[in-house]
């Protein structure tokens, strides 16, 4: 996950050749060091490669899903509803020791999406990530097939895939969304007010796992995503940088996620809004009064 910022959340997408992922030590860029120039524009011309689908796959990594699950999985069905092709989900279990597997089997009766079931023990999202796609190419021809990956404590939005294949048919072989939240209870409104203030400043060059697609072709041709435990995606898409493919920077595509406090990744989201809190400062916070007051 690299988190950069977007001052215009409403404005149109560009499709520009990716030619550099910025500063990236600890795997994610952090906002204050977003560098637009390090994107070259180049509007992209479409092309038979990645204007023409005809099937979509998404894999949903979880770990201990099973209370977030449902609504992951309503939403993708709602989105799958909104294009004329069929998208197949794998939900990729990985270690999990809730009911998870149970809520996916009952997933089985969602309409407009057929489900399947991965299960793997290795505790690392890049890895479970890598699994899932791994399975449906082994199915699947790459010609004709376009490529999601969300993540299962968030919901997509109903146009999701139809706003996904619309820039690909613009000539985008990748394709990078934002995120939103809706809930921030389990913040202070210190860190939903840093968070926001910072995430809406500079051109959107965010990099989130719960919000990427591209085509099968392109996958295939950077090697796939990297067994990392944390920032497998920004791996992905420096890959696919280095390739010189042609990405879009979607604004119009918000998947909402969870502001937890708990991070399934070392460096996840909510390891992102641990470390804002930690730097607010105590003036800043809620000031609590002794317990004789």
């Amino acid at each position: 996950m690299q988190f950069c910022a977007d001052p215009h959340p409403s404005a149109p997408s560009t499709t520009e050749r990716v030619t550099g992922s910025g500063n990236q030590s600890d795997g994610r860029r952090s906002l204050d060091a977003a560098t637009p120039s390090a994107h070259h524009r180049c509007l992209a011309r479409p092309s038979t490669t990645v204007s023409m689908f005809d099937r979509v796959v998404v894999v949903v990594p979880a770990k201990n899903e099973a209370a977030s699950l449902p609504s992951c999985l309503r939403a993708l069905s709602a989105a799958a509803a909104e294009v004329v092709i069929p998208v197949s989900v794998i939900v990729v279990l990985d270690d999990c020791t809730d009911s998870s597997e149970t809520v996916v089997r009952e997933a089985a009766a969602l309409p407009t999406i057929g489900v399947e079931m991965l299960t793997v023990q290795v505790s690392n999202v890049g890895a479970a990530r890598k699994a899932g796609f791994d399975s449906a190419l082994a199915k699947k021809n790459a010609d004709g097939l376009w490529l999601a990956t969300t993540d299962a404590d968030s919901q997509v939005p109903s146009h999701w895939f139809a706003a996904q294949l619309r820039h690909a048919h613009l000539g985008a072989a990748i394709v990078m969304g934002t995120v939103t939240v809706a809930d921030w209870s389990g913040r202070s409104p210190e860190v939903q007010n840093l968070a926001e203030k910072l995430y809406d400043r500079g051109p959107h060059r965010h990099i989130h796992g719960t919000n990427l697609s591209f085509t099968a072709v392109a996958y295939q041709q950077v090697g796939g995503f990297a067994t990392l435990a944390s920032s497998e995606d920004v791996a992905l898409v420096t890959a696919f940088a280095a390739a010189g493919l042609p990405a879009a920077w979607a604004t119009d595509m918000p998947v909402t996620t969870s502001a937890r406090r708990i991070s399934r990744a070392p460096r996840g989201f909510a390891a992102y809004l641990n470390n804002l809190q930690q730097q607010i400062p105590i003036s800043a916070a809620p000031q609590r009064l002794p317990a004789h007051l």
